[in-house]
């Protein structure tokens, strides 16, 4: 073996001791560039190390998308703005920055069922999980179950650190079913825990003044909003759903004959 092929070997035993797989595996390639190119010896480690920075980045992001939990993929991109005249484009595109979360902002999206409050939220979602953020997505029925097991199984202080652990936690579809004053309670607690220290997205199909009616409780729901809204992003949606109006356009095709799609 040369000397060229034992200090080969070196460098790709030091990088794999070191878990720099990707820049291991890459560096007969580099190697080849780098000839080719003549780089200099800066030029071939920063080659080498961007490989590895890259590959690092792909596994954390990964895994913060795996921690998030998203039901579906939408980013902001998939978003009709034009057939959603009520949401302003151009916050969501700020908001989609993730600056908001920088001093634990909330965003409230509120509005009836189907006009796109879900989608946005998790499009957001998504927007931090690529700026870096731990990001967490359940629904509010979820997140009481969640703790009402919590309870019983005596983890409810370790299930309260979890929901304060993610920079962005979203919790989608309050108020399409009652909340009993055991999950009120609880969604109360996570909402102190992440009062000022992170931000909540939220999707509800109830009016700030009607959530005394999810909640059985004016005294409770005063409170999370005083803490959700002290700083908050509202979006107040209207408009028609998109599923019914789906339904009306396929409605319409299969009056006039044309192909139901």
């Amino acid at each position: 073996m040369s000397r060229t092929d034992t200090i080969y070997q070196h460098v790709r035993s030091h990088l794999a001791y070191l878990n720099l797989a990707a820049a291991a595996e890459a560096l007969p390639g580099e190697l080849d560039t780098a000839a080719k190119e003549k780089l200099t010896h800066t030029e071939f480690l920063a080659r080498l190390l961007d490989v590895e920075v890259d590959a690092t980045e792909a596994r954390r992001h990964a895994g913060r998308l795996r921690f998030a939990n998203f039901p579906a993929p939408w980013r902001i991109e998939d978003f009709d703005f034009d057939a959603q005249p009520s949401v302003d484009a151009a916050l969501i595109r700020d908001l989609a920055t993730c600056r908001y979360a920088g001093d634990a902002t909330n965003v409230l999206f509120i509005g009836p069922p189907g006009v796109g409050k879900t989608m946005l939220a998790i499009a957001l979602g998504h927007a931090a999980v690529d700026a870096g953020l731990r990001t967490y997505y359940c629904t509010a029925a979820d997140l009481a179950a969640r703790c009402r097991k919590a309870a019983v199984e005596g983890r409810w202080a370790n299930t309260m650190r979890f929901f304060k652990g993610p920079s962005v936690l979203i919790v989608d579809e309050l108020g399409y079913l009652p909340m009993p004053a055991e999950d009120a309670n609880a969604l109360f607690q996570v909402i102190s825990q992440r009062y000022l220290n992170g931000s909540i997205i939220l999707t509800t199909n109830r009016g700030v003044a009607s959530w005394g009616d999810i909640f059985d409780d004016t005294t409770i729901a005063a409170a999370m909003l005083d803490r959700l809204l002290h700083r908050s992003v509202v979006f107040n949606i209207t408009g028609d759903s998109y599923r019914m109006r789906a339904h009306r356009a396929r409605n319409r095709k299969l009056t006039e004959g044309g192909p139901a799609t």
